[in-house]
């Protein structure tokens, strides 16, 4: 926060102002506390003071340099009550007149001291200190552009004036002006170079100008002139985390406090360092005791409330916001995590709601607005869906607000646009630091180091098809590590992912710039990301530079545009020639399906009926088993029409919440289907969950967000799956997965063809009997389940591109032919 220079007390009149007395020692008394009052003997002259003033108590310059004796002494409410008497004796004291004005704005009585300094410049327009003071109270009341107009006149009047130009500099910081800002305090610092202040809030505003370096040079210089300035150091901090120069960051933190031991601003900092180094627990007891110092500091409790949220502490982060919000009622940042949480709890409802209030009160901040359409959308709440989707596009294309790039490969099927979504978040959030000539050398006679990241080595649908790779490698050329920072589960997943690795670290609790150090201690060649931007993502591990060569895979359905990126993962199913423009990473096209699977997947035995599973007999029934937050309205009104033209007919579809279920009854019912013909299916173990396949017929993919691993579950336990292929990475999924398993009659391109082909299987029993017995067979046999081959294909890939690295090639595009 900006300092607010006080405004210094005029020098005490010359005596002869003084009315004549009646008492005969008077004049010698007002002499002798003068005498005192300029020695700064503050206690001795007001007793002398209070001692003319019982002698006569209209003594109109003893009750003027009492009320400044007063206001030295911080007692402003006293000053006034002085200063007004000495006014009531003599109203052309405009000495009085003046302090009065100061002591008004103290107790914050501010129209009171406008009319005096109106008064004031009425009578003496070319007094600067006049305009400088009601430019002081102007900022007080943020009326920012008036401030700045009396400061200019001040500085007309007096061009040295360098009080006037320091809160210059903090009004136009007000009006967000901070280039004007800047300028305005480097006059004051040319007038005065010892001025701290003006140093100290010249740092601000170029902090908020991300010219962390100059801010840094202004913060220094502040804190050589005042070095016990507390809030210099803090903010000092503040700049070196930004730069990443953590530890420097810690030490200025903890200089702060040890100037101020009470100062609750610097414990907030410091939390917020050590919770960007992922050291919760003490980000947690910093936060505690910038609250315990001040119990009404919203943003200690907000941000305790953060550190609980990457704890998966979701009770107790809601409590936080709670309390935040309490105090700040118009807290947007703390509905919106509030919002996050109550997601971890899955009650999207109240969490839709949190959102709501958040982007009513802080409609520019980033990320919130596609938060809250992702969550309707995770809440089938389609309410004014196709202008929120212009409105999207427009965005994205016109570069108008960084956006959270996930939720746009729901939304919009244009590979352009979700480019230029992940340009704008990795610039804004993920730029690569100057991190040149750090690697270990690296051999080509020893094995290659992969190293893959995630936060979702547990039981997590990534790692249900992944976990056959690891175990799979070829360790004989391969030395595996695996970095997790996700939240722990000792879960079977966790057991066997963990003994498919070489060598397995939990790095939850380490900073991305420690976790991409560590990476490089161990010498690691090619890092495989595996989260990009979904959730618990860690791309700053990947902008610090973990290895020489890095991978965007499976994790994320699209490009990373970060500049660090190698390569990404894909087939040609997935990124035609055609397309390769829209990603920034080179192409590592594998010959058959870019995703990987475990063919040791269990199916339960159980034999499910459709009875318990709430399906009617002898109907048939179509299922899509994706998250609801695919199913877009075009797609439903495809499923819809469906429905209609096949008797005897039901969706099956996962039940994400009630409301969600609601809804999609209600769309139903508006086009004209019964309500009822939509069966949901609540959560259950997986391999139930694929035993529970086998009573549908065929699964019907959503657009633009394919069926993924939902896809490779319903081919697993040889359900068909029937797909409209897209243009992006999500929207082709599905048709890469048919390919491979030889079914591309059940890949179409348009609605029409789509909603027909549907018809078709379901209304011809022997058609669709027909593709379940080839989906059955080639399962068995397909490139697609087969881990070993996956795994030769994968290292044929990375050993192209690591010998291209060691021979000092930039990254190419790499097309890796079928061993079969």
């Amino acid at each position: 926060m900006s300092r607010r220079s006080h405004s210094s007390n005029r020098k005490p009149p010359d005596s002869k102002k003084t009315v004549s007395m009646p008492i005969k020692n008077v004049d010698e008394l007002f002499k002798q506390g003068f005498s005192l009052h300029q020695q700064g003997q503050l206690a001795q002259a007001w007793q002398i003071y209070l001692s003319i003033l019982k002698l006569q108590p209209a003594h109109a310059d003893t009750l003027y340099f009492s009320g400044l004796i007063a206001a030295q002494s911080n007692n402003p409410l006293l000053a006034v009550e002085l200063f007004n008497k000495a006014i009531e004796v003599n109203p052309d004291h405009l000495d009085a007149q003046f302090n009065c004005g100061i002591a008004l704005q103290e107790i914050g009585r501010f129209n009171d001291a406008l009319i005096i300094f109106d008064s004031l410049i009425e009578l003496n327009p070319s007094d600067a200190d006049n305009y400088y003071n009601r430019g002081n109270v102007f900022q007080r009341l943020s009326q920012f552009e008036r401030a700045v107009a009396d400061y200019d006149r001040t500085i007309d009047i007096t061009p040295n004036h360098s009080q006037a130009l320091y809160s210059r500099g903090n009004a136009l910081q007000g009006l967000k002006h901070y280039e004007e800002a800047v300028a305005s305090y480097a006059k004051a610092i040319a007038v005065n170079p010892k001025y701290s202040d003006a140093h100290h809030n010249q740092g601000n505003a170029f902090q908020i100008l991300n010219l962390f370096e100059e801010a840094l040079a202004s913060f220094d210089r502040s804190i050589e002139l005042s070095p016990y300035l507390a809030d210099s150091h803090s903010n000092r901090g503040n700049v070196l985390l930004k730069l990443k120069r953590f530890d420097e960051a810690l030490a200025s933190y903890a200089r702060g406090i040890e100037i101020s031991p009470d100062y609750a601003d610097a414990y907030l900092n410091l939390g917020n360092a050590l919770l960007e180094l992922k050291r919760f627990n003490d980000a947690l007891l910093s936060y505690s005791q910038a609250i315990e110092i001040n119990p009404d500091l919203s943003d200690a409790y907000s941000n305790r409330g953060n550190t609980l949220l990457e704890l998966k502490l979701f009770d107790q982060a809601i409590a936080n916001y709670d309390r935040a919000i309490q105090l700040n009622p118009n807290y947007a940042a703390a509905f919106f995590n509030r919002g996050h949480a109550l997601l971890g709890l899955n009650q999207k409802d109240e969490a839709l709601t949190s959102y709501k209030k958040a982007l009513s009160l802080a409609p520019e901040q980033k990320f919130l607005w596609v938060t809250q359409l992702h969550t309707q959308m995770h809440l089938c709440d389609w309410t004014d869906l196709p202008n929120e989707l212009e409105k999207l596009e427009l965005s994205i294309a016109n570069e108008l607000m960084v956006l959270f790039p996930f939720p746009v490969l729901g939304l919009i099927d244009k590979p352009e646009l979700h480019l230029k979504a992940s340009r704008l978040y990795v610039t804004e959030d993920f730029p690569a630091p100057n991190v040149t000539g750090m690697f270990k050398n690296t051999y080509a006679d020893k094995k290659i180091r992969v190293a893959y990241y995630s936060a979702d080595f547990h039981n997590h649908a990534t790692s249900y098809l992944i976990a056959e790779l690891f175990e799979t490698h070829d360790k004989q050329k391969f030395e595996l590590f695996g970095f997790s920072f996700g939240p722990y589960h000792q879960d079977e997943m966790r057991r066997r992912i963990g003994s498919g690795f070489t060598h397995f670290f939990d790095v939850t609790h380490k900073s991305d710039r420690e976790v991409a150090q560590m990476s490089r201690d161990l010498g690691i060649d090619i890092a495989v990301d595996l989260k990009g931007f979904t959730q618990d993502s860690r791309v700053g591990i990947f902008a610090e530079q973990c290895a020489p060569i890095q991978i965007n895979y499976l994790g994320y359905p699209g490009t990373l545009a970060a500049p660090y990126f190698d390569y990404i993962v894909a087939d040609k199913t997935l990124i035609p020639i055609e397309s390769q423009q829209y990603y920034t990473e080179k192409i590592i096209y594998l010959p058959h399906s870019y995703q990987v699977n475990d063919s040791k997947r269990k199916i339960s035995p159980k034999l499910f009926t459709k009875q318990e599973l709430g399906l009617p007999e002898n109907s048939f029934v179509f299922c899509c088993f994706n998250n609801n937050y695919k199913i877009m309205p075009v797609t439903f009104d495809s499923w819809m029409r469906i429905l209609n033209k096949v008797d005897n007919s039901v969706l099956w579809l996962l039940e994400d919440s009630n409301t969600g279920a609601n809804n999609l009854r209600k769309e139903a019912e508006i086009r004209g289907v019964d309500p009822s013909r939509l069966v949901f299916a609540p959560r259950m173990k997986l391999e139930d969950h694929l035993a529970r396949h086998r009573c549908a017929d065929l699964f019907l993919d959503t657009l633009p967000y394919n069926a993924h691993t939902t896809a490779s579950d319903a081919l697993w336990t040889g359900l068909p799956v029937l797909t409209k292929i897209g243009q992006s990475f999500a929207a082709r999924v599905a048709a890469s997965l048919l390919n491979v398993m030889q079914l591309p009659e059940l890949i179409t391109k348009t609605e029409e063809e789509y909603e027909q082909r549907a018809i078709e299987l379901a209304t011809n029993p022997f058609g669709i009997a027909e593709i379940k017995a080839k989906v059955e067979k080639n399962r068995l046999t397909s490139p697609l389940f087969n881990g070993q081959l996956f795994a030769h294909h994968i290292e044929l890939a990375f050993t192209e591109i690591h010998s291209l690295h060691m021979r000092g090639e930039k990254p190419e595009h790499i097309y890796v032919e079928s061993l079969l």
